[in-house]
């Protein structure tokens, strides 16, 4: 990576390496927060937050209604899909559902059906802008931090992260409200660090390609190693005088560490991933890679908490038209799935790493005149691995198919009954497997997902 990439990356990520954060929320009080670090030590928990951008159809894993929904849209689903084949938990054949049904038979997914938002609907909420940022902040409250910048100060907190912890939370994805601080900053180290799937090295200086440098430049009497590339004895000075020059703050942490987060990312790039056999990651998928080397950074250092990424590569998924696409973006995203699963078994690491895969809100069952789907409100919530805390249950959750005889408002919604939980829910849940017993005081009273845990 060059290094005016790496640093419009660190300011589209807010990375603790080099930039400040000008936009907080409101200062976390953390003797609101119950603790358990017991909870925190016995689980090594350790998680990949997977965001899909745009609000991705809940269709993929949940054909239960789709005769209705035919019979009910304005468009011909069959002419238009050609192919509809509902699996045995009635997930999309063609759009992942094969690979679906494979996690769930292994007991390594439970697919929720039914995370639905009462508030939104009572206010008719399904904006990108908003729902995004509520479902990152985990909460409705518009001054509120990130999920991720609160968990990062209860666990400092607590004492389970401190300035020696390398890389907690990662970035594989930009900018995102995951991060957004308080109006205490978080600590330089508690920063996302952004990286690129490929792992290059922007903390590395043995840069220089010598080829390209005139005799001239070459024998310039300096501290050159040229068998290293670099100019050790100068960049060891330059950290000396960083030190001694600079304030308290992001720049001298940055200094600090670099060395030794060069080396944890050259460990992390050199490293192999295990002969997955038939479950080998899909090529030539940047998203894959994606997925790829989060489950690689994850097995390999237990510091990391989280990583986030998004699902570039595959597209977006605001399908308000053309959404044959869909299909094959979603057969990709849970081949890749299965294939991380595959990953993390074959690293030792099913009871520790779990991937939550979410966005902002799902989509309408109207396939509309321009063949796609408006904004809904009912979304899936897939949970795969963390098996030393989740105990998986297959599918949960029924829906039925709400229709007021505009074409315009086909929504699947929870039947009654059901189990059926807020997007905010998830955030809670994500706190408790990190320690925090009363998630509920960070997400407007939403308990944790229980049903993961029973």
């Amino acid at each position: 990576m060059q290094r005016r990439d790496f640093i419009k990356l660190s300011m589209a990520a807010g990375t603790a390496v080099l930039l400040p954060d000008f936009s907080y929320a409101k200062e976390l009080d953390i003797s609101q927060i119950t603790f358990s670090s017991g909870v925190n030590s016995t689980n090594n928990a350790q998680t990949i937050i997977i965001f899909m951008y745009g609000g991705a159809s809940q269709l993929g894993g949940n054909l239960s209604n789709i005769e209705e929904i035919k019979t009910a849209s304005q468009s011909n689903y069959d002419n238009y899909f050609r192919g509809l084949t509902p699996t045995t938990n009635k997930c999309w054949q063609e759009a992942g559902g094969t690979h679906m049904e494979s996690l769930i038979a292994n007991g390594d997914m439970t697919l929720f059906r039914c995370c639905y938002s009462n508030v939104r609907e009572e206010n008719n909420n399904k904006s990108h802008g908003s729902c995004t940022v509520q479902n990152q902040k985990g909460s409705f409250d518009e001054d509120s931090a990130g999920i991720l910048a609160n968990l990062a100060q209860i666990l400092e907190a607590n004492a389970v992260v401190n300035e020696n912890t390398l890389m907690p939370f990662i970035t594989l994805e930009g900018e995102s409200k995951f991060y957004i601080e308080g109006q205490k900053p978080l600590s330089g180290y508690l920063k996302p660090v952004g990286l690129t799937e490929n792992l290059e090295n922007p903390y590395s200086r043995n840069e220089r390609d010598w080829r390209y440098y005139t005799p001239q430049e070459r024998d310039i009497p300096d501290y050159n190693d040229r068998d290293k590339g670099f100019n050790a004895a100068l960049y060891a000075k330059m950290d000396q005088l960083a030190q001694k020059n600079n304030a308290a703050g992001k720049i001298k942490d940055a200094f600090s560490r670099r060395a030794s987060l060069s080396t944890f990312i050259d460990d992390i790039a050199n490293s192999t991933t295990p002969d997955l056999g038939v479950d080998a990651y899909p090529t030539n998928n940047r998203f894959s890679e994606k997925l790829e080397t989060a489950v690689k950074i994850l097995s390999k250092n237990p510091d990391t908490k989280v990583v986030t990424i998004g699902t570039g590569g595959l597209g977006g998924w605001d399908d308000h038209n053309e959404a044959r696409d869909y299909v094959d973006r979603t057969e990709s995203l849970f081949k890749s799935l299965k294939s991380a699963m595959a990953h993390i078994k074959a690293e030792g690491k099913e009871q520790n790493i779990n991937i939550m895969v979410f966005g902002e809100f799902g989509r309408n069952v109207n396939l509309n005149s321009a063949l796609g789907w408006d904004h809904g409100n009912l979304q899936n919530f897939y949970v795969l691995g963390g098996k030393g805390y989740f105990n998986h249950k297959g599918v949960v959750g029924e829906t039925v198919l709400d229709n007021t005889g505009s074409i315009n408002r086909l929504y699947l919604k929870p039947k009654a009954g059901t189990y059926e939980f807020e997007p905010l829910s998830i955030a809670a849940t994500l706190y408790k497997i990190y320690g925090i017993e009363n998630p509920e005081t960070l997400t407007n009273g939403n308990q944790a997902i229980d049903k993961l845990f029973t």
